[in-house]
């Protein structure tokens, strides 16, 4: 018999044991893998599109507070700028529910040049741009259950109520785009808001084009510059940049994540070695048989150290391997509603599953391995079977 076929042979030997412990792995790995994906989903900044292209202009202060649309001439006079919008997250409402989705009063006829990769019919783009009191829907809300469940479609009027601003927006769908990183937003005329808050002067935000990647730090710091000491001082930064600060928002979320793996770990790692030292211990006898005839310590700890090993990989190869199945089969973002949109396991993720079983492997031979190192043959055959 081969040293292989007798490693397998032993990690064979009791299979409801084999079975559970690799099944232990597999279901452990998977959720470290589930959790991964988790937290990119997260922290996974948006790179489709002209992203190097596009920069944000808020309130340094808050991003909940406000800036005044006197700043616009401005920033529009700034080299570099191709397009200045105004724009404000409305936190809608419908019938009292609040949306899964961003309700965002924009500049229409702006959205095409800021979202170059945005696709929009050119029949509803004009009605949308026309009619004051209409919107666009993105085509993942059009779809998804609560605008089919309240029977939404082109043509229909609803009502929007804010959570933010104390007012009321009557929109009717003009239709629908698709083709963003996020096809689920909600957009309507920035103008429609401000007349209904009698002409306030003010917007959340503004979302600015340029003409080159080249010109984003030059444009920043001119823009923070131009507002510098005033009542209204702004932040400027790359869409990458403002997504990132909502990611450092997330702190207390990465470390649960964290803590939660680490806890996955340890408890597969105290399990793992606890089937291995049952299943050395089990084989004392074997084990001083085969020192008796002349094999070495090293080599009865690499025979325990190679069973582990193959055990934790087999499970990593089921866990991790059944989470790639399984999230690239199902189409997450139609399943959650558009509110997952990069689930997805990535090729570091197998990585650090793999090294993760692998760790585990060694780890939970170290102490089955010493102890079989310091039985002497006479200890061995006096051991029960």
């Amino acid at each position: 018999m081969s040293i292989l076929g007798f490693v397998v042979r032993n990690a064979v030997r009791n299979k409801r044991r084999l079975l559970l412990s690799v099944m232990s792995v597999a279901v452990s790995l998977f959720l470290l893998v589930t959790l991964m994906v988790v937290l990119r989903e997260f922290t996974k900044p948006p790179v489709e599109g002209d992203t190097s292209l596009r920069m944000a202009v808020r309130n340094k202060i808050a991003i909940t507070s406000t800036v005044p649309q006197r700043q616009r001439s401005k920033i529009e006079s700034i080299p570099g700028v191709e397009m200045v919008t105004p724009f404000s997250w409305f936190g809608g409402k419908i019938e009292g529910e609040q949306l899964m989705f961003g309700t965002i009063a924009i500049e229409a006829k702006s959205l095409p040049k800021l979202l170059s990769e945005i696709k929009i019919d050119p029949e509803e783009f004009q009605d949308w741009v026309s009619d004051q009191t209409s919107c666009l829907v993105g085509q993942d809300t059009m779809n998804s259950p609560l605008f089919k469940r309240l029977g939404f479609k082109k043509g229909t009027r609803f009502t929007l109520t804010s959570g933010i601003y104390p007012c009321t927006m009557e929109v009717r769908i003009a239709g629908t785009y698709h083709g963003t990183l996020d096809d689920k937003n909600v957009f309507f005329h920035h103008s429609y808001l401000d007349k209904a808050m009698n002409n306030w002067g003010q917007t959340g935000m503004w979302w600015l084009r340029l003409s080159s990647a080249d010109a984003l730090d030059r444009v920043s710091r001119q823009i923070e510059a131009e507002f510098a000491n005033s009542p209204n001082e702004v932040r400027a930064e790359s869409e990458r940049a403002f997504q990132m600060s909502f990611v450092s928002m997330l702190g207390g979320i990465k470390t649960v994540i964290g803590g939660v793996s680490i806890a996955v770990l340890l408890s597969i790692l105290f399990v793992t070695a606890s089937t291995m030292s049952m299943s050395i211990r089990e084989r004392f006898r074997e084990l001083a048989i085969l020192k008796a005839v002349g094999f070495q310590r090293r080599d009865l700890c690499a025979f325990i150290v190679a069973e582990s090993f193959g055990l934790a990989l087999l499970g990593a190869v089921i866990g991790a391997g059944g989470a790639t199945w399984l999230y690239h089969s199902i189409d997450m973002k139609k399943a959650s509603g558009g509110m997952f949109i990069a689930w997805e396991v990535t090729p570091e993720m197998l990585g650090l599953a793999a090294l993760a079983a692998a760790v585990l492997g060694l780890l939970s031979a170290i102490f089955p391995a010493i102890s079989a190192a310091r039985m002497s043959v006479v200890q061995g055959l006096k051991t029960l079977d």
